[in-house]
């Protein structure tokens, strides 16, 4: 494969006067999905993270993590992940929420992250990656779908579209909550601490990142 540097052009604009670094160019037409997956997620961060918990249509749980993750309504409040597919099809995780309508996005903080990076190893379907780490659980009040109960936020999710995009098998997901659980130590002034809640930052490759300093800004004029 054709290294992602070397389809770099270079261009004589510079950043500013004192600026002597080069700005690279490259035409998106040139990238395969490959190489245009690996630059995004280096430039597209640091991302959140979706640990995604589901069941099968027979009962069995799967866990995995999504970093193209965001939220997409607040009224009512919806979050969307998208699923790449893979060379057999669709992943556990997408084929669990069509045929269930339902998941948990779970929120893992850094205490976490060795087992949320575990849980993106492939396994048979037929493997729990919940068993399979040993992690803890708790039922959901509205949907049969396990929540994490050490992770410091879970929202319980009924399944609402899938749009596709691209021409990789790129599949966004789009579910609504309709219940939020937090730990309690985690609300401050009726706000989320998002210090206290210490998340999961992604990064290119094997790379993850905690929260950096925190800088508040002046209120907006509205």
């Amino acid at each position: 494969m054709v290294k992602l540097r070397t389809l770099f052009q270079i261009t004589n604009r510079q950043v500013n006067q004192s600026d002597t670094k080069q700005i690279m160019k490259l035409n998106a037409s040139d990238l395969d999905a490959k190489q245009a997956y690996k630059l995004m997620t280096a430039v597209v961060v640091p991302r959140p993270i979706a640990w995604v918990s589901t069941l099968s249509a027979t009962g069995i749980s799967n866990l995995a993590p999504f970093s193209y993750f965001t939220s997409v309504s607040n009224k009512p409040p919806m979050v969307g992940i998208n699923i790449g597919q893979e060379a057999r099809g669709r992943k556990d995780t997408a084929t669990n929420i069509l045929d269930t309508k339902e998941f948990v996005v779970n929120i893992g903080n850094f205490a976490q992250v060795e087992d949320l990076h575990a849980s993106a190893d492939h396994h048979p379907p037929e493997v729990s990656e919940i068993e399979l780490l040993g992690l803890k659980t708790v039922p959901s009040e509205y949907i049969a779908v396990p929540r994490l109960a050490d992770a410091p936020v879970q929202m319980e999710c009924r399944f609402d579209r899938m749009i596709p995009f691209g021409t990789a098998g790129s599949e966004f997901y789009v579910g609504e909550v309709i219940a939020f659980h937090v730990r309690d130590d985690l609300i401050d002034n009726n706000k989320i601490d998002s210090v206290a809640l210490d998340p999961i930052c992604r990064l290119a490759g094997p790379f993850y990142a905690k929260l950096g300093e925190i800088v508040r800004m002046g209120s907006r004029v509205r």
